[in-house]
This record gives C-alpha cells, sequence and structure tokens, in this order.
C-alpha cells in the first residue's frame, strides 16, 4: 500500500526550497539598487542646481545619447540592450523632475501614437499637455507654455506629415532631436469581432491597415476620425463599434484588444521631432534639417542639391510644401548627415543660399540609432 503524498508540502516545496535562497539574493541586489539610485539621484538634485544658476537647458540631446550609449557599452547581458535603455530612460525622466520638471506638449488626446511616442522618449516623471493640433504644439512651445513638443514628420507607409512641415516653416522653435517609433497598430472592441458594425481611426491609420481590414472585415464601414485615441473614445461609448488605436488607448478607454499587429507592413516606422527653444552640440552623428526656397530659374533645385553632393553631405530626407505665401511657390524640406557646426556645412549653406529665395536652419540634432 503507498504512502499519500503529504499536502501540506505541496508538489512544489523542493523548488520552493531551491527558490528561496535565490529570491533572498535578488532582495539584497534590489536593495543595493535602490542604493545606488538614490546616490545617483542626489549627484543630479547637484546637476540640477548648477544648470539653473547658469540657465542651462535640462534636457540635452547629446549627453541623453552619451548615457545611453554609455551604459550599453557597460552591459555585459543577459539583459538585453532594450531594457537597458528603458531603465535608463525612466532615470532620465526621473532626473528630470529633480532637476526642473519639464512640461512636453504632443498631438492629442490622450492614448494617440504621439502620446506613446512622448512616454517612450521622455517617460513617466514629466508633465505632459496633450494639444488638439500640430500647429498648437509649435505655438506652446514658442510662446514658453511647454518646454518640448514632440512632433511626427514621415511615415515610413504613408510619407510625411504635411501638417508639421507646414509649422516648421514658421516657428522659432528649433529641431533639437528625432525619434523613431514602431507603430503597431490593434483593433480594440468590447464586442465580439462578428458584431463590429463600424471601424473608427485616423485616416493614416486606416490606410496602413488597409490590406488587413479587407481581407477580415470587407464589409465592414471604415469612419476616418481626428485622431486613434478619438477613434478609441468612440469605440469606449458606441455599441458594435471597434478601433484601430494603440495598446496604450486600450488602457485608457477600457477596451480589449482583439486583434493584435494589424499594419500591413511590419516595419512600420514612424519619425517624430522633438523641437525645444535650444540648439545642441555636435555628437560626431547628427543630422542637420533645413527649409529652402529656390530662386524662380530653370535648374534652382538641382544646383542647390550639387551643392550638397559637392560638399560631401548625404540627403537622408526631402519634400516640398506650398509655401502658403505666393501661388506655385514651394519650400523645400531636406534632412543632410552633418553638424550645423561643420566646416563643410557652413560652407556649403553659404553656397546653397546663392541659389535662393531663403534658406533656414531648423535644427541640428543626435541622428537617432534604434527604433524603440
Amino acid at each position: 500500500m503507498s504512502e499519500t503524498p503529504d499536502q501540506s508540502t505541496g508538489p512544489n516545496s523542493a523548488d520552493e526550497k531551491s527558490l528561496a535562497p535565490l529570491r533572498a539574493r535578488i532582495d539584497e541586489l534590489d536593495q543595493q539598487l535602490i542604493k545606488l539610485l538614490n546616490e545617483r539621484a542626489k549627484v543630479v538634485v547637484e546637476v540640477g542646481r548648477v544648470k539653473r544658476a547658469g540657465n542651462t537647458p535640462i534636457y540635452v540631446p547629446d549627453r541623453e545619447r552619451r548615457v545611453l550609449e554609455q551604459v550599453r557599452g557597460y552591459n555585459q547581458g543577459p539583459l538585453p540592450n532594450k531594457c537597458i535603455d528603458a531603465v535608463y530612460r525612466e532615470l532620465m525622466s526621473g532626473s528630470f523632475a529633480l532637476e526642473r520638471p519639464l512640461r512636453i506638449g504632443y498631438l492629442g488626446p490622450p492614448g494617440s501614437f504621439s502620446h506613446l511616442a512622448a512616454t517612450c522618449k521622455f517617460g513617466q516623471s514629466v508633465e505632459y499637455d496633450n494639444l488638439a493640433d500640430i500647429p498648437l504644439i509649435f505655438s506652446a512651445v514658442d510662446r514658453g507654455d511647454c518646454d518640448y513638443g514632440l512632433v511626427p514628420i514621415e511615415n515610413s507607409t504613408e510619407g510625411s506629415v504635411a501638417a508639421s512641415l507646414d509649422a516648421l516653416s514658421d516657428t522659432k522653435a528649433k529641431v533639437c532631436a528625432e525619434v523613431l517609433i514602431a507603430i503597431h497598430h490593434n483593433l480594440l472592441a468590447n464586442c465580439d469581432p462578428p458584431n463590429i458594425k463600424t471601424i473608427y481611426s485616423h485616416p493614416q491609420a486606416l490606410a496602413q491597415c488597409r490590406g488587413w481590414l479587407s481581407t477580415q472585415f470587407p464589409n465592414v464601414e471604415r469612419v476616418a476620425t481626428a485622431s486613434t485615441s478619438r477613434a478609441a473614445e468612440i469605440a469606449a461609448g458606441e455599441p458594435n463599434t471597434a478601433a484601430i488605436a494603440s495598446s496604450l488607448a486600450a488602457k485608457l478607454h477600457n477596451l480589449r484588444i482583439q486583434f493584435e499587429n494589424i499594419e500591413d507592413n511590419a516595419d512600420n516606422t514612424t519619425r517624430f521631432f522633438v523641437i525645444g527653444q535650444q540648439t545642441t552640440r555636435p555628437t560626431g552623428d547628427d543630422k542637420t534639417a533645413l527649409m529652402f526656397t529656390t530662386e524662380h530659374k530653370s535648374g534652382a533645385l538641382t544646383e542647390v542639391l550639387n551643392v550638397f553632393r559637392d560638399f560631401g553631405l548625404n540627403l537622408t530626407h526631402i519634400d516640398k510644401r506650398p509655401s502658403q505665401r505666393v501661388n506655385w511657390e514651394y519650400d523645400f524640406f531636406v534632412d543632410l548627415i552633418a553638424h550645423r557646426d561643420d566646416d563643410a556645412f557652413q560652407q556649403a549653406i553659404a553656397e546653397a543660399k546663392k541659389h535662393c529665395l531663403q534658406l533656414i536652419i531648423l535644427g541640428s540634432f543626435p541622428r537617432a540609432g534604434e527604433v524603440i
């Protein structure tokens, strides 16, 4: 006759005995980590005091880049660098709050992809201001109501964001950083998928999921909204409706994620600019954004582009928009690999201006590395 197992110890008692000392060691390390983090924070407080006395910007993009590169270099695993980046972005967010609280403007409502991008970039410890449209973000930075603004510039699938380009042509703010955010669309609904009668979202989101929608919901009405977060608000309040929006919007509006990552392009990425009142120092791997209007003569654009070529400046982006000043006059927007303080860049700008009615340097900034 076999013995009955001792139910008081349970079938995993051996595992628990093995885990106990490991968990105790984790607790010890956590205690050490908290102590070290607060030691670091004490130094940050002193940094803030010095910055305030010298009227030095709290957010310094080139310093942010150096810190992240440095800690990645320290990392010997097994934690992946993405985890290290996330930890240090939150540490820097907390540091901003200790030095001087920052206010960041983004395209709302809360739950938008701009909101998601802003929190990925600046963390949870800064103050956020959700603004109704992109021009308001620029105005808030120009007036000093926000320290920085985060605006979408281009999407890898749908191209440039016209409202941001237009606002760049009429602002005192400078581009001081860029952010690359992976855009993962989700179908959000509190009803079962067969009961969905209408799908709401921003026009770009609907376009980026066009193939998936045509396959999965070919006969369901699609309605454009001002933002993906507004679509989530509607879906949360109307029966038999769904929204295409971020996972953050699902959390904020208590919607279930019915389908994840429904974008047609798995590498769907949006590039954002961080705008502020400061200029950044060279890092050795920088971009500069320009806006120029060419003279009204044959080949003027080619002459400007040839100047950049002749000085060895690599263009990474070019776009155009109506100037809003004269019919059939266009502003060209260019990003190139260089810092505004580089000798070759300064020589090229002096030469390019000879072929332009106007040429404005919108800002130099560290080139974004990995997609967040």
